[in-house]
């Protein structure tokens, strides 16, 4: 007979839900379920102590990972890096929104297959430039956008962006996903080659390349449509 597993620890998964649901702090959050689930876990209260204090060492650092690009980006932005992008794609005549984004969409695709997945990214890519570069473009062929229309733009990006990186990452041999199953698989008694595991992943790599594409067409449409030519 197997000893029954104790799920009382889980209650610390409830108390981060809670948390964010209510907007709680991060931290406290954080720290509270840590603690909830050691007390259920029947831990020593020294031994919860001494795993928070462990963790908040050895990740100290991480923050200034982030912190510090975020805080470049945010100057370079400052001093005028957005108008910058903007005026430089306004002055290529067959640019359009669509066509600089199935361009950033395959380079975020290739670069992500090929295990490069920091090559982009929300806040240190679409947002400083694949976005105003795209408005950019937009406005030299229709004008001034309307407000929801340019919403959809940058909305258009961001999708972009991660339609890239999430289909692109399927076909690297050493992607995390790859590697568990590989690991369970092994486990049961099945061999599989990861690099026939990864080639299963170009055909929905390139469905979602061309479905994709074909909406940024789409949207370039919209754009003349709703924005008019100029």
């Amino acid at each position: 007979m197997h000893s029954a597993v104790n799920l009382w620890p889980l209650l610390g998964v409830a108390v981060i839900i809670v948390g964010f649901v209510l907007r709680a702090h991060p931290v406290l959050v954080v720290v509270a379920s840590c603690a909830v689930t050691g007390l259920a876990a029947a831990l020593p209260v020294t031994q919860i102590l001494e795993s928070l204090g462990a963790a908040f060492i050895k990740t100290r650092n991480l923050p200034l990972i982030y912190i510090l690009p975020l805080a470049a980006i945010g100057l370079l932005e400052r001093f005028g890096l957005k108008d910058y992008a903007q005026a430089t794609i306004a002055k290529i005549k067959s640019a359009t929104a669509g066509r600089l984004l199935i361009v950033y969409l395959l380079v975020r695709e290739l670069s992500a297959a090929c295990g490069l997945t920091s090559l982009g990214g929300q806040a240190s890519m679409v947002r400083p430039l694949v976005a105003p570069m795209a408005e950019g473009a937009a406005e030299a062929r229709a004008g001034q956008l309307p407000e929801a229309l340019r919403h959809r733009v940058r909305a258009m990006a961001a999708a972009t962006d991660n339609v890239g990186l999430f289909f692109g990452e399927d076909i690297f041999v050493a992607f995390g996903a790859i590697v568990l199953m590989q690991t369970i698989l092994r486990a049961e008694g099945i061999e599989v080659d990861p690099l026939h595991m990864a080639l299963w992943g170009l055909p929905t790599a390139v469905c979602a390349f061309v479905i994709h594409s074909w909406n940024l067409r789409r949207l370039d449409a919209q754009i003349l449509r709703e924005g008019g030519r100029k």
